[in-house]
């Protein structure tokens, strides 16, 4: 059978908290987890990469400090994360000691990744902690996040993870093993697919829909997961997880999905402008417009029909096309009241109104990805 993890040399990891945390309990599945430490030790003595990010924080901190309520308000879950997050960490560094392997706790905020300076940081850390060794161990800090700072789910920070640190693959440990044509417990008739090799609105629509970016779990997050991941040119994969040694049965050839990534790598700051999880604003463009971005150029305020959002200049912006659809997303070169004032224009009258020596592009081609049906063009 097929080794499924063959061609990688650098692979991330997702796992969940139902992997981790037995939901009857409240206690930390070890033998599981010892059985993983053995896949990702036999991983390593081949020479691969492997990050983790690992969710359970918060299921492990429920029951330490005797959380029973089925949904905790904010603080209450924030305090079981700070609890949770310690005996996760001694979780994983015992497992993986076990093997004389060394790892290293990184807790993000979606600023880290999603501001230049801070991705830069972090990636470093990371690419040391890799250097000499270890294995990284990634969670969110759940402790300090609140709804409206975070990323919504562990299957999209591993994607920006993933894009971060140029991994090869991406692995989501679920409790199905991948992608089917409709959800299997709702339809018998279910196909799963094995392959996918782009996502397309009718993946879309067999995952459950297009996500928000505050949606939590299943495989509608997974796949927009995939979206970040393989636009940036890392592979995904879906497998299940529950079982003992799943990295190994993927050696073994274990039924998963395969997501393929784009044919080119992105660069590294288009990788980064792609991943963004927060959009503050959409910019409407007309059909020349949109034309003229997937030629390649700049996006000018002539084109520019409708702003909307609220954004400053460096923000990530959504670009829409004629039918409302996305064509692009890139860093604003204006902020939103400047966008409102020039749009519609031509450069000459740009000028008049923001002053000589302003920049004509609302936003450059080179803080711009272009979407071009499923794949980036950078």
């Amino acid at each position: 059978m097929t080794n499924a993890l063959a061609p990688y040399r650098r692979i991330t990891i997702k796992i969940g908290s139902a992997l981790l945390v037995d939901g009857a309990t409240g206690k930390l599945r070890a033998a599981w987890l010892a059985s993983l430490a053995a896949d990702l030790a036999a991983l390593k003595t081949q020479g691969v990469s492997l990050v983790i990010v690992s969710s359970g924080a918060i299921a492990l901190g429920r029951r330490l400090l005797n959380l029973d309520a089925r949904n905790l308000p904010l603080e209450q879950s924030q305090a079981a994360a700070s609890a949770g997050q310690i005996a996760l960490s001694q979780a994983w560094a015992a497992a993986l000691a076990e093997h004389q392997i060394v790892t290293g706790q990184i807790l993000l905020t979606p600023n880290i990744t999603e501001e230049r300076r801070y991705f830069l940081n972090a990636r470093t850390t990371i690419s040391t902690l890799l250097g000499l060794g270890a294995i990284p161990i990634i969670n969110e800090n759940d402790s300090v996040a609140t709804a409206e700072i975070r990323y919504g789910d562990n299957d999209r920070l591993s994607a920006r993870v993933a894009t971060m640190i140029e991994a090869d693959c991406l692995i989501l440990l679920s409790d199905v093993d991948g992608l089917y044509t409709a959800p299997p417990s709702k339809d018998p008739n279910a196909e799963h697919l094995p392959f996918v090799a782009a996502i397309t609105p009718e993946i879309d629509a067999m995952a459950g829909g297009a996500a928000s970016h505050l949606s939590r779990g299943g495989m509608t997050t997974k796949v927009e997961a995939g979206k970040i991941a393989t636009q940036a040119g890392t592979a995904m994969i879906i497998a299940k997880g529950t079982e003992d040694h799943p990295l190994r049965a993927l050696t073994d050839g274990v039924r998963h999905t395969l997501f393929a990534p784009a044919e080119s790598r992105a660069q590294a700051r288009k990788r980064w402008i792609m991943g963004h999880l927060e959009l503050l604003g959409a910019i409407h463009v007309d059909a020349g417009a949109a034309r003229a971005l997937l030629d390649g150029k700049s996006l000018l305020p002539i084109g520019v029909t409708r702003v909307t959002g609220e954004f400053g200049r460096g923000d990530a912006v959504a670009i829409l096309g004629p039918d409302g659809r996305e064509i692009a997303r890139g860093l604003a070169g204006m902020g939103r009241e400047e966008a409102d004032l020039v749009k519609g224009k031509n450069s000459r009258v740009v000028s008049d109104l923001l002053g000589i020596g302003t920049r004509s592009e609302l936003i450059h081609r080179d803080n711009m990805v272009v979407l071009m049906g499923l794949e980036a063009k950078v």
